[in-house]
Parts: C-alpha cells; sequence; structure tokens
C-alpha cells in the first residue's frame, strides 16, 4: 500500500485572495484567471455568504488555490490552520456544482492528494500555471503568514533564515523559555532542569492521546526506550511534546510513558512543532549531543532497527543498511503469507520497491520489502508469516 491519496473529488476549491504587494503591474485577470476559474455560463465565484463576487475583484491579488474536501480529516486539521494563519483571509468558492471547473483545476495543475494550496502570482500572464507555486500547504506550515506573498526572494529569505536557527540550535534554547528551565518527570512531578540533558542524544516526541497512529506506536517506543536506556543510560532520553487538546488527556497519556515531557499546553510547543517542520504526528526528532538535528525519522528508524537504530547517525544508519542489503541475500525471492492470497515477492528500491506503508503493522518502511505484483500488498520482510504446506493449499484454495 504505497502512502499517498488519490484525489477523486473535491468538495471545493477555495480561491483566496490578498493583496499584491510586489509594486508591478499585474497582467488584467480577465487574461489570467477566467479562463482557470470561470466558465461560459459563469464569470464569477462565491463568498463564504453565498454572495457572488466578480472575478475582476481580484485583479492585483495573490490568488490560492485551496483543493480539499471536508471528509478527509487531514483538509480538516488543514482548514483550521488555514484559517488561523490568515485571520483577514478573504476566501470564495468556485460554485459546488461546478464539477467541470474543478475537474479542470484538478487536472491543469496535477492534484494528486489533498490538502493542496496552489500560489497565483500577479504578472504571470499566460504564464501562470507554470509559475504557480503548489506547496503552499507546506509553506504555510514551515513559516506561517510570514510566506505572504509567496514570491522567489521571500522565499529564498525565509529558507536562509530558518537555515541559519537550525545551525545555531542548542537543546537550551529548543526547550526553556523565560519562565521554564525545566521539564517533567514522574517522580513527584519532579522538575528536571534542561541544562542536565546537554550532552545527550535527546528524541522529541510529538504524540497525543487521541491520535491512533500514536497509540498504535507509544507501546512499541517504551521497550525499546529501555532497551537504549540499559545500555546507555547516561546518553540518551525523550521528551514528550504533548499535543492533547485538554490536560487530562496529557496526563493520562503521560502517565504511560517513561521519559520527560514539557508541560501541558506550554509555549514552546507550538514553536517546536514549526521549527522542525511536524505535519503528522506522531514524529520522533533526534537531536545529537550538541543540540543539532540529527533526524525527523526517528519513528521510522524505530520501525525498522528497533534500539539498534541508537544514536541514530547517518553513519549508523548506513551501516544498518548495509547489514540489511547483506542479510537480504538469503531472503527466499518470493514468500506466501498466512494473511494474504498472493504470492509476494522481495522487492528493493533498485526494482521497484521504495517507500512504502507495511500492511501488518501498518508502520513506514523503506528499502526491502515483499510486495504483491497483483494488488500492491506490502510488507516488511519480519513482518511475514510464512505458512506451512497445508496452510499454502488452502490460501491458493481461497485465492
Amino acid at each position: 500500500m504505497r502512502m499517498g491519496v488519490e484525489v477523486q473529488d473535491t468538495s471545493f476549491a477555495a480561491v483566496a485572495g490578498q493583496e499584491n504587494v510586489s509594486g508591478r503591474s499585474p497582467a488584467p485577470i480577465s487574461s489570467r484567471l477566467a479562463s482557470l476559474l470561470g466558465s461560459k455560463d459563469r464569470d464569477y465565484l462565491l463568498s463564504r455568504d453565498g454572495t457572488q463576487v466578480k472575478m475582476s475583484d481580484l485583479e492585483g491579488k495573490v490568488v490560492a488555490l485551496y483543493f480539499s474536501a471536508n471528509w478527509y480529516p487531514p483538509s480538516r486539521n488543514f482548514n483550521q490552520f488555514l484559517i488561523g494563519a490568515y485571520q483577514q483571509l478573504k476566501s470564495t468558492n468556485v460554485p459546488f456544482s461546478d464539477l467541470e471547473t474543478k475537474k479542470s483545476l484538478t487536472r491543469k495543475f496535477e492534484i494528486e492528494a489533498i490538502p493542496c494550496l496552489v500560489i497565483l502570482h500577479p504578472g504571470s500572464g499566460k504564464d501562470v500555471e507554470q509559475n504557480a507555486l503548489r506547496n503552499g500547504v507546506e509553506l504555510l506550515h514551515r513559516f506561517g503568514v510570514n510566506a505572504f506573498p509567496f514570491t522567489k526572494q521571500k522565499l529564498e529569505q525565509l529558507e536562509k533564515e530558518d537555515k541559519e536557527k537550525h545551525d545555531s540550535q542548542t537543546l537550551v534554547n529548543l526547550l526553556t523559555n523565560r519562565d521554564r528551565d525545566y521539564v517533567l518527570s514522574h517522580h513527584g512531578a519532579r522538575q528536571v532542569p534542561v541544562a542536565s540533558l546537554v550532552g545527550k542524544t535527546i528524541g522529541l516526541y510529538f504524540s497525543a492521546q487521541w491520535c491512533l497512529p500514536c497509540e498504535k506506536f507509544t507501546p512499541k517506543l517504551v521497550p525499546i526506550y529501555h532497551k537504549i536506556k540499559a545500555d546507555d543510560e547516561d546518553d540518551f532520553e525523550i521528551v514528550f511534546v504533548s499535543s492533547d487538546r485538554d490536560h487530562e488527556s496529557y496526563a493520562s497519556y503521560f502517565s504511560l510513558m517513561p521519559w520527560l515531557a514539557i508541560p501541558f499546553g506550554d509555549a514552546n510547543i507550538r514553536s517546536l512543532a514549526k521549527h522542525f517542520d511536524v505535519q503528522g504526528i506522531p514524529c520522533l526528532v533526534i537531536l545529537g549531543p550538541d543540540g543539532r538535528t540529527v533526524t525527523a525519522k526517528g519513528r521510522s528508524l524505530i520501525n525498522l532497527y528497533q534500539e539498534n537504530a541508537f544514536p541514530f547517525t547517518e553513519s549508523k544508519v548506513e551501516l544498518l543498511e548495509s547489514q540489511v542489503d547483506e542479510e537480504a541475500r538469503d531472503l527466499p525471492r518470493t514468500k506466501l503469507h498466512g494473511g494474504h492470497r498472493h504470492e509476494l515477492n522481495l522487492v528493493s528500491q533498485e526494482n521497484g520497491g521504495g517507500p512504502f506503508i507495511c500492511c501488518n503493522c501498518e508502520e513506514q518502511g523503506v528499502g526491502w520489502a515483499y510486495q504483491c505484483l497483483d494488488c500492491g500488498y506490502e510488507l516488511h520482510p519480519k513482518c511475514v508469516r510464512v505458512v506451512g504446506d497445508h496452510a499454502v493449499r488452502d490460501v491458493a484454495s481461497n485465492g
């Protein structure tokens, strides 16, 4: 099962307008947007209250096409983020009944997943599609409203500032603020000074009780944490960064964890999520002993290598990957899995494999996998339950 979402139908394409501050003369709106957003029977869009808004009213503005659907949870989550980021947002919609325009926009901008925010700039003229930015969701997650007006110069400036911020980050400036220089442990709500963690490899665990993938991953992380601590007690720690919605949920969830935590509702929680561009949970960001980021893929590395992933460095991952490649040479080229009716083929990134979601443990995988060439079913090699001769006959007869 490959990662990604196929867009079959979006409930609306929202057009968000903001004033042009570039100072350049924009192309006439009729030549720039009418062919994209209008039809032979319609030269207007709809505002939230149903009022018709002439396309000419968008002249001189940066326009964002928002491909979304209310039935899709990631879209609903981003809706709130988008509204919060643009408190003065003016949005108008392509009418719900205008399916042809929505399908045309989806094709023109090659929309493969939602939510998707496409940015159109004034002055693009006939090159509006070629010059459009298709990563508006990512840009807003990373930079918030500071990304506006989404020009090349503005984004290069933000990238430079972001790099400087990451290059100068330390554990203390990440986890403390004017009112707090500690994190919490379970020992009588004891306060542990952040300064005492300097020099350790730290995992920042972004998670929440309401999150189903978190509910599945946390019980896997706990024993691995204990195994790493047993061998390297003074070198490793995890800090819980909560996305829980109330203190009761936070306290209940934290009680299941043996590691440390930032207090519920702390101001640093939002800034950490933004700093590390956390767009989904659970997420395990690994910081090295110097406080610099080692990897944001701690969850994936834990799933692949368990406690052997420590200390999560590039050299350690390369060593583990070479070991896996060596072990894969001895794996059978095909297998029958007890939970699937078709034969599975061993694949790698070089011959048809790549990033995937394991259909057994529902966690990420990369590199080697057993894949069904008939239906795309994929498993980590460790998740395959080989069936005996009798079971093979049953599986074959049931297929």
